[in-house]
C-alpha cells in the first residue's frame, strides 16, 4: 500500500493542538502557519475536531507535557478546537497547492445533508484539496450535548457514507435507511470530483468496521498509533479482494516527540529518525505536530524549511 513512490514522504502539518505555539484565540496565526508550510514545502495540513468537550475529556489525566499529542480521554475540557471548515477555508484562501485534510470529522454530531454540503463547498473554494477523515470519535459527553445517539454512532457514519455517495453523485438525489431519508434533493455544488473529496479512515485498531469502510471508501489509511503487520496484511488482502489495487491506499504515519520533561520541547532529529522505518512499512505521507518541537512562533518558517531538508536527506 503506497508502494511504489519514490522520494521523500510527504509532510502534514498538524494545526490543530498547538496552544504551547500560538494564542488559542489567535486564528490568524495558524493560517500564517499553512502559508508557511505551503512555502517551505509541506504538502498538506491537518485539522482535527470536537464540537464541544465535556465530563469525561480528561478522564484519563492530561498529558505531563502539555506540547503532547490530544488523545481519547486525555483532553482538557476548555481545550480549544476551531470549526475546521471555517478555518481550512481561511486557509484555502489564503494558499495555492497545499492539500487541506479535515481530520477527525465526526459526521454522526450533523445530518448527512448538511455535512454533505459543507464539504463539497470547502473542496469546491479550495480547487479540490480537501481531504477528509470521517470518524464517530470517542466522547459520549458530546454525543449528548448534542442530543445524538451515542450507541449508533458507528451506524450513523456508514449511513452517512453511503448517504454522501448518492448526494454527490447526479441530482436529484434520495435515500432511505434507519436513521436518515430524504426524497429529490438537491445538493449544489458538487465537490471537485465525481466520488466527492479523497477519504481516509483511521483508528486505534483495524476492527472489520474500519477494514470495510477503508475497502468501499477510502482513500487513505491514517491509523492512531502504529498498526501491527497483521493489520497491515489483512488490510493488503481486503483491498486485493474487492479488486482494488493496495498501493492506490495512502498510508498516514507520524513523529512523535519524546520530552525530557514537562517544559521542554522535543528534540526533532530524534523524531524524524522513525521516518524511514515507516516508508519501509509502505508509508508515503508523515504528519509532523510542530509545537512539538517549537515554542517560538517566529521561528516557525525555519522550522518548517529545516523539516523538509531534513526529511529529504533521511529519505534519499
Amino acid at each position: 500500500m503506497g508502494e511504489g513512490r519514490a522520494g521523500p514522504p510527504r509532510l502534514v502539518l498538524i494545526l490543530s493542538e498547538n496552544w504551547t505555539l500560538t494564542p488559542p484565540g489567535d486564528l490568524r496565526a495558524l493560517v500564517e502557519m499553512a502559508v508557511d508550510a505551503e512555502d517551505e514545502g509541506f504538502d498538506a495540513v491537518m485539522v482535527s475536531e470536537h464540537v464541544a468537550l465535556g465530563p469525561g475529556a480528561d478522564a484519563d489525566g492530561e498529558p505531563e507535557n502539555p506540547r503532547d499529542y490530544a488523545l481519547p480521554g486525555n483532553q482538557d475540557p476548555a481545550m480549544p478546537w476551531p470549526d475546521p471548515f471555517v478555518l481550512l477555508g481561511a486557509v484555502a484562501a489564503a494558499t495555492e497547492r497545499l492539500r487541506l485534510v479535515a481530520s477527525s470529522v465526526i459526521a454522526p454530531l450533523r445530518h448527512p445533508v448538511q455535512l454533505a454540503k459543507q464539504l463539497a463547498t470547502l473542496d469546491r473554494l479550495s480547487g479540490g484539496r480537501l481531504v477528509v477523515q470521517p470518524t464517530v470519535s470517542w466522547l459520549r459527553s458530546e454525543y449528548e450535548a448534542l442530543g445524538v445517539p451515542f450507541e449508533r454512532r458507528g451506524a450513523l457514519l456508514d449511513e452517512h457514507l453511503e448517504a454522501w455517495r448518492v448526494l454527490w453523485g447526479p441530482s436529484p438525489a434520495s435515500y432511505e435507511s434507519r436513521n436518515y431519508r430524504f426524497t429529490d434533493v438537491y445538493v449544489e455544488p458538487k465537490p471537485s470530483r465525481p466520488e466527492g473529496p479523497p477519504l481516509w479512515f483511521g483508528g486505534q485498531r483495524l476492527h472489520d468496521r474500519l477494514l470495510r469502510r477503508l475497502v468501499e471508501y477510502g482513500s487513505g489509511f491514517n491509523p492512531l498509533g502504529r498498526p501491527s503487520d497483521d493489520d497491515l496484511e489483512r488490510l493488503r488482502a481486503a483491498m486485493t479482494a474487492a479488486g482494488r489495487d493496495p498501493a492506490e491506499l495512502e498510508m498516514v504515519g507520524g513523529t512523535r516527540g519524546r520530552f525530557p520533561d514537562a517544559d521542554s520541547v522535543a528534540d526533532l532529529d530524534e523524531a524524524l529518525a522513525s521516518i524511514p522505518g515507516q516508508l519501509e512499512r509502505g508509508f508515503t505521507t508523515i504528519c509532523i505536530k510542530p509545537s512539538q518541537f517549537l515554542d517560538e512562533p517566529h521561528g516557525f518558517g525555519a522550522f518548517c524549511r529545516e523539516a523538509v531538508e531534513r526529511v529529504g536527506f533521511l529519505t534519499t
